[in-house]
């Protein structure tokens, strides 16, 4: 049992677990119980937190302890500064601080392998683990700091209160990337949780469960993985599929823990900002960044590219702060070159739509609508490509296999026979994606209005699928690498 209380950096501690179900529901025991006490429950969800974020990622939550404190009092400083001189001084200061950690545990070895290649060197490589989530809090760090520089929120009350927006386990290590100006006016409040929200909040976590265990790790483990990893030794109807299949599985990772965030969230009465909104629906790949990631698209617009210029610097710079803020955008995802051709991918995509939108005023009809889907989500599957592969060489030979294909019937039949469990989950995956909002609010309003007993049998259900398909190693979310 002791081991259950202890870091192992094999098990870590996930969402998806039967030990963080186990965890919850006896910290959520205790937790009923604080509503009416403030402070108490502050102090308890933030013992918690930082346990959640030990057993997940081991002792770096030292780094964030450290961390809020450093941009608690940096920014209180900031508050309470008048001279615009000195402000900027604090904001610059608190915005490198951030960066400069971030850029330490993530692009330490990046840089040094780059100046080794360029200048033929031999600087060695340092022995840097990079911790769990770290972009999401300090990118979160930054824009509450911003936010108090701009004057847009009053800052926290106290240091517990800052550190409780910082450290909030549901959203801690792989967002979404929630504003102080969303989440502190919650704090303050008496916390309420009607039957639709408990409703809504289980029915989350649920479909987010499925999407992680049942759809994206059975993908990942018997046909992605496989094949991006050797794509010369796939057919090309594979190679392709593999592609579609990680277009799938991002998504449902990526979903499916917002979603549980989101639930688990909404269980302690906060509501945390909708992180998907069915993305590959997108008919532009503007759209798609509006339906993607959410709370980092829209960082990316308020904290980086406003902050360029935007748009108010004329249309070349427009198209150039587009390209700019994708580029960093995809040098954010990792530290390699093939993130930073996905975000440039992205970002000459937006720019090449603003473009064609401001000098051909395109019909808005079922017909375009469909081609316009048709080509988004392809673009973006192709883009999604270089941000799986493990370099460019491996993106390259999964292009050239796909640039093999042919439309013989009989080559596709036995490809899909021959994965036919993998290609019933990737489909199922798809269905779910696609279903129609109102089919899905319908879904969850039956689900809520379930007597207490059904809605346990519902969630044993969801329990047991989640058991049958679970592999028998621990699959991280993709995004706690960010």
């Amino acid at each position: 049992m002791i081991d259950w209380f202890v870091y192992d950096p094999k098990a870590p501690l996930l969402f998806s677990t039967s030990l963080f179900m186990g965890l919850f529901l006896a910290f959520y025991l205790i937790y009923i119980c604080t509503y009416n006490f403030n402070r108490f429950r502050t102090v308890y969800v933030l013992l918690f937190s930082f346990f959640f974020y030990y057993k997940a990622g081991g002792m770096y939550f030292i780094l964030l302890i450290v961390a809020s404190i450093l941009n608690y009092f940096l920014s209180k400083f900031l508050h309470k500064e008048k001279k615009p001189e000195k402000r900027k001084v604090l904001l610059t200061i608190l915005v490198v601080i951030n960066l400069g950690i971030l850029a330490y545990y993530k692009y330490t070895n990046f840089i040094i392998g780059n100046i080794n290649a360029v200048f033929n060197g031999d600087i060695p490589l340092q022995n840097i683990i990079l911790p769990i989530g770290i972009s999401f809090f300090l990118f979160q760090a930054i824009s509450y700091a911003i936010d108090v520089y701009r004057k847009q929120i009053e800052p926290a009350s106290n240091l517990l209160d800052f550190s409780f927006y910082l450290c909030f386990f549901p959203q801690l290590v792989a967002g979404p990337i929630v504003r102080a100006k969303e989440f502190l006016p919650q704090m303050y409040k008496k916390l309420i949780l009607t039957k639709e929200d408990m409703g809504k909040a289980l029915f989350l976590i649920m479909v987010g469960l499925i999407k992680k265990s049942v759809i994206s790790d059975y993908i990942s483990l018997n046909f992605v993985d496989r094949v991006f990893g050797a794509p010369n030794s796939y057919t090309a109807i594979e190679n392709l599929l593999a592609a579609y299949g990680y277009a799938i599985q991002i998504y449902c990772d990526f979903s499916g823990y917002s979603d549980m965030a989101i639930g688990l969230a909404l269980l302690m009465g906060f509501k945390l900002p909708v992180n998907f909104l069915t993305p590959y629906k997108s008919k532009s790949v503007t759209e798609f960044w509006r339906r993607w990631h959410i709370s980092l698209s829209s960082w990316l617009r308020d904290y980086l590219y406003i902050s360029l210029g935007g748009n108010r610097r004329g249309k070349v710079r427009t198209y150039v702060n587009l390209f700019l803020t994708m580029l960093i955008g995809g040098l954010w995802h990792g530290a390699a070159w093939r993130f930073v051709v996905w975000g440039g991918l992205h970002g000459i995509a937006l720019a090449i739509e603003r473009l064609i939108k401001s000098r051909i005023k395109i019909p808005q009809n079922i017909f375009t609508h469909f081609i316009g889907l048709i080509l988004t989500f392809h673009f973006v599957t192709f883009a999604w490509v270089f941000f799986r592969a493990q370099d460019f060489s491996t993106a390259m030979e999964l292009i050239g296999m796909v640039s093999k294909i042919d439309f013989e019937a009989e080559h596709w039949i036995s490809v899909v026979a021959a994965y036919k469990n993998v290609m019933i989950v990737l489909l199922t995956g798809f269905i779910m994606h696609f279903l129609p909002d109102r089919f899905v609010r319908w879904l969850q309003k039956i689900f809520t209005d379930m007597p207490i007993i059904a809605k346990a049998l519902v969630i044993g259900l969801v329990l047991w699928l989640v058991h049958a398909t679970a592999s028998s190693e621990i699959q991280p979310f993709i995004y706690f690498q960010f």
